[in-house]
């Protein structure tokens, strides 16, 4: 293979000019701060140098000033162009054949397993239960998770014990629990599965098999993302040793936002103004005629296509051609008319949030649904990060870049006769 030309520098000299590990320099690539080149085979990476000496005097910065490249190394999911993969293995590809809570395991521990535990003591399920109860008949699914797990957190009193096998553990009864609370949406005999027992309070209807799996690789391809907003506040919960059922409140309270998990409810209400497949152009343009967004399309991280929805529209599409005139295909082809009418307006690719609250409208799933999918699958990916700190034992504490009033003349005159006054004579 040719060598490029001489100024370009290879993965291991860019890693070594910005002193970081090689997996970091691709971590700056994924996000955007560096660009690189690939060999004609895809084998091998270059770099430009005045990117790589930009990116280093950044780095280089005061600390305060330094604070919005703040990087925190993790060795659980990496995204490299359009793929991302769970420690080094592509997510769409577990999501084929893998149950959600085999690889939540493999997040949490890097091995195979997982399959047994996932049960939460019956008392903890009594809290959380009595918990959520008192809330009003129309509250959301994820409001009603944010209450159940910060009660569950008060009967565990081992909740502090951070060993990675009592996490582990800890993970497993927290989710089970999380799922085990929430209000029966249809009677059932037993469910093994996190995803069946999921689908049996989200809506009334009868497990359909190939809705199920998709629901299951739902949650295995929603378990991480990398550095989302709420892992990134579950990180820093976990960095001063905030136990497992703290860092997963930390993790709900900032998916709550409109931005993260909220945007699947708003695509819901989208489907459901829709209603035929003849509408979903005019409910599209209903609402860009009232300035609203159109949620659900384009992904900050994704340049040509989130490959989570492509996994799971596929995964629903074969789903509706099982079972052809049914309601879940009806629904499916109101989503098809919503992403014709998107594409003929040039908007992005869908991304998993359009996908999701496709899945919950197919399955005749309550509101809120899609939240509640994406929060019982992150929380797997919550804790595994928090592994990660638990293990590093350093808090997290980036420093702002100050852009308020400079102090007082006055007080810069004072600082400046302390500081005199200090030095040796």
């Amino acid at each position: 293979m040719p060598e490029p030309a001489r100024e370009l520098l290879s993965a291991a000299e860019a890693a070594r000019r910005l002193g970081v590990k090689p997996e970091t320099l691709y971590a700056y690539v994924s996000r955007g701060l560096l660009r690189r080149r690939r060999s004609p085979d895809g084998r091998r990476s270059w770099f430009e140098p005045a990117e790589v000496e930009r990116l280093a005097g950044r780095s280089r910065q005061p600390s305060g000033q330094r604070a919005r490249l703040l990087g925190i190394e993790s060795s659980i999911t990496s995204i490299e162009g359009d793929r991302y993969r769970y420690r080094g293995v592509d997510a769409t590809e577990l999501a084929r054949d893998r149950r959600f809570e085999e690889v939540a395991h493999w997040l949490w521990t890097g091995e195979a397993g997982g399959e047994g535990g996932w049960r939460a003591e019956e008392r903890a399920v009594a809290v959380g239960r009595a918990a959520q109860a008192v809330l009003p008949a129309d509250t959301l699914p994820l409001e009603r998770l944010r209450v159940i797990a910060a009660a569950m957190a008060t009967v565990d009193e081992l909740r502090l014990q951070l060993d990675p096998a009592a996490v582990v553990a800890a993970g497993q009864s927290l989710i089970a629990g999380m799922v085990a609370c929430l209000p029966d949406a249809a009677p059932g005999g037993p469910a093994v599965s996190i995803a069946e027992r999921l689908w049996r309070k989200l809506t009334p209807a009868d497990p359909d098999p190939p809705l199920l799996r998709a629901l299951d690789a739902a949650l295995v391809l929603l378990a991480d993302h990398e550095l989302a907003a709420s892992t990134v506040a579950a990180r820093a919960a976990a960095s001063v040793r905030a136990d497992p059922y703290a860092v997963v409140c930390a993790g709900l309270a900032v998916a709550s936002g409109t931005l993260h998990a909220g945007a699947s409810l708003d695509i819901e209400a989208l489907l459901a103004e829709a209603r035929r497949p003849e509408r979903g152009a005019r409910a599209v343009g209903e609402r860009l005629r009232r300035g609203e967004r159109i949620r659900g399309f384009g992904h900050a991280v994704y340049q040509t296509g989130d490959p989570r929805a492509a996994f799971l529209l596929e995964r629903l599409r074969e789903a509706a051609a099982a079972a052809p005139g049914g309601a879940p295909a009806e629904r499916l082809a109101v989503a098809e008319a919503v992403l014709e009418a998107a594409a003929n307006r040039r908007l992005a690719a869908p991304n998993v949030d359009f996908a999701l609250a496709t899945l919950a409208s197919m399955a005749g799933m309550i509101a809120g649904a899609g939240e509640a999918i994406f929060v019982v699958a992150r929380s797997a990916g919550w804790l595994a990060h928090a592994l990660e700190e638990y293990e590093r034992g350093r808090p997290i504490r980036p420093r702002a870049s100050y852009t308020g009033p400079e102090p007082a003349p006055e007080e810069q005159e004072d600082r400046r006769g302390d500081r005199s006054d200090q030095a040796p004579g």
